[in-house]
């Protein structure tokens, strides 16, 4: 079997998995053929398709062809073999579980950096009082009126469309259809529709947020998910011998990679300065908004990433009871309970309950390596390798390994 028809096997292999569990294809751009064809077969078990991702990974590992293709279709099925058996009934433990789907070793956060992330907001945020409610009155303060939240959506959505189209060649029918929706478990979610449509549903909650809103729309649009699957489908069309590239799955290495590119979009798309870049869209709508202290709160607050990661351990591997998690997202993430008890809705869904350490992880990850490009690159031109290469957390630990050893820096700490 050559590596075009691994992959095809690949792709059989995902659409039966998501008869098991809806949902974990996330999308699908292949040939509608290969889905009537998986739809017309016998409902599979869990078991049954564990034994064949098993066998399809010695295949591909045996294979000297390709291996940068190889290397990703080989730490794909290791993370649907694991998810196969889970469903099969088996327990690993909930480290060992996120190493198989995610390419990555997890560990705690350290509540010392916490410690100094709070005294920076401390020192940043105006008023006086407990921090928490420093920082309830500083979300409270930049939330949109409803009525102002699609104009605002579409304005932010139009010029990171210009930006990214400037680096990175989509699909001239490509567009994206937004929606506001309440009480979902996420802050926002990219559907894909067919072709290079994308509809995009924002959580009115977490989306009215002034400084939140420009990221919402670059991670699910432009340069994020849409982005993605639409550069997907044009490079697979120069390239019909990668079926790979038309199924995009849940809980595995590649949604590592495109969580932390489509977390690190408006800065790779902007720059660092992208509240001032907000404010000035946003300022002819007659939206105001201070983008030098959103910029600032948003330094403090990534080290405060990894809290809502440590959450999922907490629930997981240590076994805490809710309130004991709730706690912990409240105390240290500064939201109030029912922010909390959202965050947990999340953490606790069978199919997403892992999901977190994508963002944790792949913002930890991509950081580094886009900052690592050659000067004068442009971060777009880094994020569209991405977006155009079968590129492994592996692979990037490794390349950046070489490029930080290269200019005397000391090695990437394996996170």
């Amino acid at each position: 079997m050559d590596r075009n028809a691994q992959a095809r096997e690949y792709v059989l292999l995902a659409l039966r998995c998501d008869r098991l569990a809806a949902g974990l294809v996330d999308a699908f751009t292949g040939a509608p053929a290969l889905r009537r064809q998986v739809a017309d077969e016998p409902r599979p078990t869990a078991e049954a398709l564990a034994g064949q991702a098993a066998r399809l990974r010695a295949e591909v590992t045996s294979l000297p062809a390709a291996p940068a293709r190889a290397d990703f279709l080989n730490r794909q099925l290791i993370a649907l073999e694991c998810m196969l058996r889970r469903m099969a009934g088996g327990t690993p433990r909930f480290r060992e579980e996120l190493r198989a789907y995610f390419d990555t070793e997890v560990e705690p956060g350290e509540q010392d950096r916490y410690r100094e992330a709070h005294a920076e907001l401390a020192a940043i945020l105006p008023g006086g009082g407990p921090l928490a409610a420093r920082m309830a009155a500083y979300r409270k303060a930049e939330e949109l009126p409803a009525d102002r939240l699609g104009p605002a959506i579409q304005a932010l959505s139009g010029e990171l469309r210009e930006l990214t189209r400037q680096r990175i060649e989509l699909p001239v029918e490509e567009a994206v259809y937004y929606q506001v929706s309440a009480d979902r478990p996420w802050s926002a979610f990219s559907h894909h529709l067919s072709g290079c449509h994308s509809r995009v549903v924002i959580n009115s909650e977490a989306g009215r947020r002034l400084s939140q809103l420009p990221h919402l729309v670059a991670h699910e649009a432009y340069p994020g998910h849409h982005t993605e699957r639409s550069r997907g489908q044009l490079v697979a069309t120069d390239q019909e011998e990668r079926p790979e590239r038309r199924v995009f799955l849940v809980n595995t290495p590649q949604c590592l990679i495109s969580e932390g590119l489509a977390d690190l979009g408006l800065t790779a798309a902007v720059g660092p300065a992208w509240g001032r870049w907000t404010a000035e869209v946003l300022a002819p709508l007659g939206i105001r908004l201070d983008g030098e202290l959103a910029e600032r709160v948003e330094r403090a607050m990534v080290d405060l990433l990894p809290v809502r990661q440590d959450a999922a351990l907490l629930l997981h591997e240590r076994h805490a009871g809710v309130d004991e998690v709730v706690e912990f997202l409240r105390r240290w993430l500064l939201v109030p309970e029912s922010r909390a008890r959202q965050m947990l809705r999340f953490l606790s869904h069978p199919l997403w309950r892992g999901y977190t350490t994508t963002y944790v992880e792949g913002y930890r990850l991509l950081r580094p390596w886009l900052d690592a490009r050659p000067a004068g690159q442009h971060a777009l031109d880094r994020v569209r390798r991405l977006l155009d290469e079968p590129l492994t957390p592996t692979a990037l630990r490794d390349e950046l390994g070489r490029s930080l050893a290269a200019q005397g820096s000391p090695g990437m700490k394996q996170m």
